[in-house]
């Protein structure tokens, strides 16, 4: 009687893990360069949180964006400027959550803007060209090139130090869902050359930066699109700021000449994958 019911008890814990959880990727836009994933298995990854941005909902009628956050497995910086590191430090102090970017940010994140440096190491710093495994084996991170700059403002600035520490090399990331997508996010780079090669794998979802005047025009943008294979294209970086682009329609036009799916998301809103494929068209 007691193996029928250590029996029982473990197909109840099977169960209850199998509905906990789910075969599909999500990726929600908080506006800017900020976007949060939420695998398969439930971990968590934030991208460039700015969620203090004007653009972010949650942001309105005084609110604030972290106060509903409660889990967060990783954050991925892209560059040190403030607009990408964000409330990078707020959301990990309050989550725990690691910082993946390179070695030079990380470090001075941690001296300069108190990231926990419990939070981040070997496991996770690395430069472009790296790969490293995380989420227990459900994600790969590729570090990628972007064409941008990196420096970090420095709040301890006076007349002795520079008002900007140095952020190491930007950088964009392909991510690779185990049972999901393969994501692109840019960061802020400009177009190149070499960005086949970041699409020679393959690329479901491209999230680019559209803005121009720091970064890429729509036009460029769109050629990023093409140059990476991505079967879905989504701006970002846009319309924050009255000197960046404000109107993503000639991007999604010149996508639609060259014949590459595009999905103009509004903040707050969430893309669904299961598997590879897109189901909330």
């Amino acid at each position: 009687m007691n193996t029928l019911r250590v029996w029982i008890t473990f197909f109840a814990l099977m169960a209850s893990a199998l509905a906990a959880a789910s075969d599909n990727t999500e990726i929600t836009w908080h506006g800017h360069a900020a976007f949060e994933i939420v695998t398969p298995d439930g971990k968590v990854l934030m991208i460039d949180p700015w969620l203090k941005n004007p653009l972010n909902p949650n942001t309105r009628d005084n609110k604030d964006p972290i106060a509903s956050i409660s889990h967060v497995d990783y954050i991925l910086v892209t560059h040190g400027h403030f607009d990408h590191v964000g409330d990078s430090v707020e959301i990990a102090k309050k989550t725990k959550a690691r910082l993946i970017t390179n070695f030079e940010l990380g470090t001075n994140m941690a001296k300069l803007l108190g990231y926990p440096k419990d939070q981040m190491g070997f496991d996770t710093l690395m430069n472009v060209g790296g790969e490293i495994t995380i989420a227990d084996g459900e994600v790969t991170v590729n570090m990628v090139p972007a064409i941008h700059s990196s420096g970090m403002g420095n709040p301890h600035a006076n007349d002795k130090e520079s008002e900007f520490v140095y952020g190491g090399s930007p950088a964009g990331f392909v991510i690779k869902i185990k049972n999901g997508p393969t994501i692109y996010h840019s960061g802020d780079t400009a177009f190149y050359n070499d960005m086949r090669l970041i699409g020679e794998d393959g690329v479901d979802v491209a999230l680019l930066n559209i803005g121009g005047h720091f970064g890429m025009e729509p036009a460029a943008a769109a050629r990023a699109a093409k140059s990476v294979h991505a079967r879905l294209a989504v701006p970002h970086h846009y319309g924050t700021f009255p000197v960046l682009t404000q109107d993503p329609k000639p991007f999604v036009n010149e996508l639609t000449r060259l014949g590459i799916p595009v999905r103009v998301m509004q903040p707050g809103t969430t893309l669904t994958f299961k598997g590879r494929r897109l189901v909330n068209r």
